[in-house]
């Protein structure tokens, strides 16, 4: 019964993460005036990483990968399907969102955690539980 419970706590964990991560990078898709610019320019942990990205050049694929990974990563959250790999780059793209703000020990409210460091603890946990074998699709085709 406690398993069935914790599996069920589970699946409503992933179907929440991934409606969150899809519908922000839809709402980002949608808007047209939206980039990370603005974000990143401000980057107190690597600045001069942050400020190549927000560079004319570099900044249309950094909106494309930060929208579309979003997008993608939620789906895949939702579905079940590649929840490992959706995990992984969902944990690199909350390392991308961390930095930025990290004012080394604080950041944000805190000190050194913040909702960006829950979420790569969220997707660990996916990783390990194999989240995705449960009402997923991963069950279909992985093994």
């Amino acid at each position: 019964m406690a398993k069935e419970k914790t599996k069920i706590g589970l699946v409503a964990l992933r179907l929440g993460m991934g409606w969150y991560f899809f519908y922000a990078g839809l709402s980002k898709i949608l808007n047209p005036e939206w980039t990370s610019a603005g974000y990143l320019s401000g980057a107190k942990t690597l600045p001069g990483l942050f400020e190549w990205f927000t560079q004319a050049g570099n900044v249309g694929w950094v909106d494309f990968l930060n929208e579309w990974g979003l997008l993608l990563i939620g789906l895949s959250l939702i579905l079940g399907l590649f929840v490992r790999y959706a995990s992984i780059a969902g944990m690199v793209l909350m390392v991308f969102y961390w930095l930025p703000v990290l004012d080394f020990p604080y950041v944000g409210h805190g000190i050194i955690v913040d909702d960006h460091i829950i979420y790569m603890l969220v997707f660990y946990v996916f990783i390990k539980t194999r989240a995705g074998m449960h009402f997923g699709l991963d069950k279909k085709f992985l093994k």
